[in-house]
């Protein structure tokens, strides 16, 4: 029974393991696809240094708006030729343009993907409307529209499955210690008629959960550490920046607290509680 304890306590800390680290992959996923979405200013001419100058600091004091960054003709020019360098229609066509047909723009990153409306009605509203000549926030709001919706539904989803998931595992292991803690009864029983306290009795099975919570500790660290090493190539595939083994093992620390949590704090509860009910004879 201790063996079967400790094995489902292993996989009890394995659940909530996966899912600390699932929930972090999902917040660096949503992070990922709201950093992809930006807002850009075209303005109708290549304003002055010192309109530029001007329209940034009024920009930047917007709590919304995490970074700004202007790209002149020239420069918009160069990533435009670059971009589509081995094209040789387009490479044409903007030949056959003559000159620089693109527009000096200053690209705008808000903090959160909800952000860009309140950035874009200020903008409509401010004294450098003039000089504007579009806002692409109209263009790209369908896709910030499902960004949001993708987010959204990601989040309640990582909510409900982890609280679901986290349930089902605690009732699991408390059953499974109350089992092995119901093999003893005519021994708690026994100790109760001689006059053993509670405390007396309760010890050497909260000493065993915190023993058993141990061992599934250690041996569930080992078996992640291993399996972050054996995943992180594929898991590269999905999401490129994410670095899984890295993330693991700088927060090792904290990964460590939640596994003894639920290791160490199950067993000790399921003990207490499962003890107490046989101490009343």
């Amino acid at each position: 029974m201790s063996l079967a304890t400790i094995f489902i306590m292993i996989l009890t800390i394995s659940l909530v393991t996966s899912l600390y680290l699932s929930s972090k992959a999902s917040e660096f996923l949503v992070a990922s696809l709201t950093e992809k979405v930006d807002m850009s200013v075209y303005f109708a001419q290549e304003p002055s240094s010192e309109d530029i100058v001007a329209i940034q600091e009024e920009l930047s004091a917007l709590p919304e708006v995490k970074a700004l960054e202007y790209v002149s003709k020239d420069e918009a020019l160069e990533k435009f030729t670059t971009r589509h360098q081995g094209e040789d229609v387009i490479i044409e066509s903007l030949a056959e343009v003559g000159g620089n047909p693109l527009l000096a723009s200053l690209n705008i990153v808000a903090f959160k993907a909800d952000q860009y409306s309140s950035i874009s009605s200020f903008i409509d509203q401010s004294s450098f409307r003039p000089l504007i000549e579009k806002i692409d926030y109209y263009d790209k709001k369908p896709a910030i529209d499902r960004l949001l919706s993708l987010t959204g539904s990601i989040n309640t989803f990582g909510v409900v499955l982890s609280s679901l998931l986290a349930l089902v595992a605690i009732l699991i292991a408390f059953n499974t210690v109350r089992i092995a803690i119901h093999n003893s009864k005519d021994e708690i029983e026994t100790m109760r008629l001689v006059g053993a306290s509670n405390w007396f009795i309760r010890g050497p099975f909260l000493v065993q959960g915190t023993i058993n919570g141990l061992l599934a500790v250690l041996v569930t660290f080992l078996l992640f550490s291993l399996a972050v090493w054996f995943l992180e190539p594929k898991i590269e595939i999905l999401m490129p920046d994410f670095k899984l083994a890295s993330f693991f093992f700088s927060h090792f620390l904290i990964i460590i607290f939640l596994q003894l949590l639920a290791g160490v704090g199950l067993g000790v509860c399921a003990s207490f509680l499962a003890v107490r009910r046989y101490l009343k004879v």
